[in-house]
């Protein structure tokens, strides 16, 4: 079985995307290999028009905690997806799919791999959309005081500041699905247009939480490039991030972190290792041999 997920250029790592291999070889080790008959398809927003050329090679595809979103058109499922379940309900409802198989976003299964710390380093953290990270919110945090998250670093570096941190603010959602699953609470931002909120409301709704994120301004890194207009860049730059700061100051003082109950993502959890174990079973007992 190869997992799917979707892959930046080399050299380039998306915290949420990269979630896949670092979850899936710990929890299913034995299923996953380079058959490209069964494509997994796990975290990610893929369920779009793309997925079957995408998984052109596969003769079977399994959906597993993906969500809805992105492309041109809705994908149409036929009998070479096998659904164990959705991102939330509002993946289910544009695929046409039953209720009972939007449960929740697959790295909530974070929760059986890491273990947050109870040691605290910082008050506040941010999390830029990884193509928004960079030297400029990184400067910004410093300032602050704040810790700075970068979605573009390891794996278990991203887990280990945000469990380091008592509130994270967020733009990039897998940032904040597990920090919510670490039991970290959480403030959403939007500083770009592009971001879609279509994702976050599917799994907000999943976990019980409404989505209403802050908006503040689009910071831009700055260029690192030296020449004659170098030194008004220089004052342009620092009075971005000046205001910048100020307004990722008021979002943690002024917002009331998000969280959901205890009990509800524990459940969630129980209920995504319950459709994993099914998906072992079928897979063992022959189900996606071609």
């Amino acid at each position: 079985m190869r997992l799917c997920y979707y892959k930046l250029p080399e050299g380039i790592n998306n915290f949420g995307d990269e979630l896949n291999p670092w979850i899936w070889n710990q929890l299913i080790p034995d299923l996953i290999d380079d058959d490209n008959s069964l494509a997994f398809v796990g975290i990610g927003t893929l369920l779009n028009d793309n997925l079957h050329y995408r998984t052109r090679w596969a003769h079977h595809r399994v959906i597993f905690g993906t969500g809805a979103g992105y492309g041109q058109e809705v994908l149409k499922l036929d009998d070479s997806y096998k659904v164990y379940c959705v991102r939330g309900p509002l993946s289910a409802q544009v695929l046409g799919l039953e209720n009972n198989l939007a449960v929740t976003d697959g790295a909530a299964l974070i929760r059986q791999l890491f273990t947050s710390t109870n040691e605290k380093e910082y008050k506040f953290s941010y999390m830029p959309h990884y193509e928004l990270a960079g030297l400029g919110w990184e400067t910004v945090c410093k300032n602050l005081g704040f810790g700075y998250i970068d979605a573009r670093s390891d794996v278990e570096e991203v887990l280990s500041l945000i469990s380091r941190t008592d509130v994270l603010i967020t733009e990039a959602m897998h940032g904040a699905i597990v920090a919510d699953a670490l039991r970290v609470p959480w403030i959403p931002v939007v500083t770009n247009p592009t971001i879609l909120s279509f994702k976050w409301q599917d799994w907000c709704a999943s976990i019980g939480v409404d989505y209403n994120p802050c908006y503040i301004s689009r910071l831009y890194d700055p260029k690192q490039r030296l020449d004659l207009l170098t030194p008004i860049r220089k004052i342009r730059d620092k009075y971005r991030q000046e205001q910048a700061a100020i307004a990722l100051r008021k979002v943690a003082t002024s917002q009331s972190p998000c969280l959901s109950q205890d009990s509800r993502i524990e459940s969630l959890t129980e209920q995504l290792q319950e459709r994993l174990n099914i998906f072992r079973a079928d897979f063992q007992n022959g189900l996606f041999r071609s």
